[in-house]
C-alpha cells in the first residue's frame, strides 16, 4: 500500500509539474497578466475563441505560423514559451529562474521598450500566483516614460545601482544602492535615472500586470 501510494502520489506532482509549465499555461498566465480576454486574443491572433481555449487547455498545438502569431499578440518574442537551456530541470523550474533563463517583459501594444532605454526582466518562474518579481535596468537618461502611469494593486522595490529618481503622486525621491519603496500603484509613478551610467532595482507588483 505505502509503495503503491508513494506511485500516485509522485505521478500526481509530475501531472502538477507538467500542468505548470504547459505551453497553453503559459500562454494562458501571459494573455491574463496583459489583461487580455479570450475575444481581445482571439482578434489579435484571427482564430477562434474556441481554437485558442483548446491551445491554452493543451487540447490543441499550434503550427509554427501560429506559434508565431500568438507571440506577436502577446508581444513577445516565441523564445518566451521555450525559455533556453537544454538543462532545465521541470521540478526545479517551478520554483527557480537561473539567470541564463530569465525572459524580458514587454507590454501589450507597446512590445519591448528599447526606445525609452528600459529592460524589463521576470524573476518570477511564471505568472499563475498573485504576486510578480523582476528587475528593471535603466539606460543613461532613461525613465519609463514621460508620463507617470498606474495600475491596480502594490508596488515595492529594492534599488541594486542608483541612484535612482521615483516620482510618487507628484513628489520625487531618490534612492541609492540598498534602498527600498512600497506604494499603492494606483499613485501615479514614474521611474528615471539621472546618471551617465546604468542603474538596477528589483520590483514586485501584486497583482501581476503587464499592460499600462
Amino acid at each position: 500500500m505505502v509503495g503503491g501510494s508513494g506511485l500516485t502520489n509522485g505521478r500526481e506532482q509530475a501531472d502538477e509539474e507538467q500542468e505548470h509549465h504547459s505551453f497553453g499555461a503559459t500562454v494562458r498566465s501571459l494573455r491574463k497578466a496583459k489583461g487580455m480576454t479570450l475575444q481581445d486574443f482571439s482578434l489579435r491572433v484571427g482564430k477562434s475563441i474556441g481554437y485558442l481555449s483548446q491551445v491554452e487547455r493543451d487540447i490543441t498545438k499550434p503550427s509554427v505560423k501560429v506559434l508565431q502569431e500568438i507571440a506577436d499578440a502577446l508581444d513577445v518574442d516565441t523564445g518566451w514559451f521555450y525559455p533556453p537551456g537544454e538543462d532545465i530541470d521541470p521540478k526545479e523550474a517551478r520554483f527557480v529562474v537561473r539567470a541564463r533563463n530569465r525572459r524580458r517583459i514587454s507590454y501589450s501594444g507597446l512590445g519591448y521598450a528599447d526606445y525609452l532605454g528600459l529592460n524589463d526582466y521576470l524573476l518570477s518562474p511564471n505568472l499563475d500566483g498573485s504576486m510578480a518579481i523582476g528587475l528593471t535596468r535603466l539606460e543613461p537618461g532613461a525613465s519609463t516614460g514621460d508620463d507617470p502611469y498606474t495600475h491596480e494593486g502594490e508596488d515595492a522595490g529594492y534599488v541594486l545601482k542608483g541612484p535612482v529618481e521615483l516620482t510618487i503622486d507628484g513628489e520625487t525621491y531618490t534612492l541609492e544602492e540598498g534602498d527600498s519603496y512600497t506604494f499603492p500603484a494606483t499613485l501615479p509613478h514614474r521611474f528615471y535615472n539621472p546618471t551617465d551610467g546604468e542603474v538596477a532595482f528589483i520590483w514586485v507588483i501584486t497583482p501581476i500586470v503587464f499592460h499600462y
